[in-house]
């Protein structure tokens, strides 16, 4: 029974890996879908004004690009490793090319004239015209696509709707995570290898980040910052769940590791709870920061997590706030003393899962 039992709630954490996924790419494909009807809306006020037949070519052309072009985007192209791998403007320049073949095939089937009744044309006299207006928007809509990748699409978006243009406390899991024995690599590989093994290492950490619903904060030198805001984090423990993911999968991808980098990625962290202050910072390049003592305790936490076994420690203040138990055993590590606080932490610790 316990097998069995085991078995279908590995089952159930898949389903909810891949729902997160697509959940994902369903948010962004809706708002892209938002977009190009709004697009349309407006291509038809130009070209017809409020006249029924425009408006309605107009909002067909915008759905239908942008439903098939967000779908390739976010399905297919974000998918191919290789493009994600391109400097910025070879890889946008893919994309539109991209872009450009379905915005052509779309037009030459007139779906716009044929779903308001109008007829087909067949000199294609607006052909070039609205290939433009179209690939205009797509590029746009492109380059979005591609800043929301450089500086993460909910930092991209917050700063879109202005949700941190002035500070707001907020209560939050902090997870931190740093590769253990970064620095003795880093004099073997050299600087371009340590970037190399960097960059592979926390790509493969942020698919779990999007698995249990986190949030990257940040990167910097050789630990990735994850948050949760406290509704969010608390279902289903995703912060520790989502640390032992990212263990699996350094684990599962260790062959790769060590026939390209001679050494296989260990990693340490430490989870903690509490209210941080989360606001726009800076003038020429401008940055969502989170400031307070619970990014200072997690960061402490961190560092001390070096010497436990297991190399993890989670507060009592993170622990207490999860809906459920943890999924594995958690060892009661009592008060540790740590820089800054005279009273020490209560923390626990979690060994090594399978």
């Amino acid at each position: 029974m316990s097998a069995s039992t085991g078995s279908m709630n590995g089952s159930q954490r898949l389903r909810a890996r891949v729902s997160a996924r697509v959940e994902r790419k369903l948010r962004y494909l809706m708002a892209v879908v938002i977009v190009g009807i709004l697009s349309g809306v407006v291509m038809g006020l130009i070209r017809g004004g409020i006249a029924t037949p425009a408006l309605t070519t107009g909002v067909t052309y915008g759905f239908l690009l942008a439903a098939v072009i967000g779908t390739i985007e976010l399905f297919v192209l974000e998918d191919w490793d290789w493009l994600g791998r391109l400097p910025f403007i070879a890889n946008l320049a893919v994309r539109s090319a991209v872009y450009a073949v379905i915005i052509i095939g779309i037009q030459l089937l007139q779906p716009g004239e044929r779903v308001a009744g109008l007829p087909l044309d067949p000199s294609f006299g607006d052909f070039w015209s609205s290939f433009v207006m179209s690939a205009s928007i797509s590029v746009l809509v492109n380059l979005g696509f591609s800043i929301a990748n450089l500086i993460g699409p909910r930092a991209f978006m917050n700063f879109v709707s202005g949700r941190y243009h002035r500070p707001v406390e907020e209560d939050r899991f902090v997870l931190f995570v740093d590769i253990a024995g970064s620095t003795g690599l880093a004099e073997r590989l050299g600087g371009i290898g340590i970037h190399r093994f960097l960059d592979r290492t926390f790509r493969l950490l942020t698919q779990s980040v999007v698995d249990y619903r986190g949030e990257v904060l940040n990167y910097i030198g050789d630990e990735i910052i994850v948050t949760w805001p406290e509704g969010n984090g608390a279902v289903d423990c995703r912060p520790l769940r989502c640390f032992v993911a990212m263990r699996r999968a350094l684990q599962k991808a260790a062959p790769q590791f060590e026939r390209e980098f001679g050494a296989v990625p260990q990693i340490r962290g430490s989870l903690h709870f509490g209210p941080v202050i989360v606001g726009e910072i800076g003038d020429i390049k401008r940055a969502i920061v989170f400031n307070g003592d619970v990014m200072n305790t997690a960061a402490r936490l961190e560092e001390l997590s070096r010497k436990v076994d297991g190399g993890f420690l989670a507060s009592r203040a993170a622990m207490a706030r999860f809906a459920v138990p943890p999924p594995f055993p958690v060892s009661d590590l009592g008060t540790l003393p740590i820089r800054g606080r005279v009273d020490g932490i209560d923390v626990v610790g979690i060994g090594a899962v399978a």
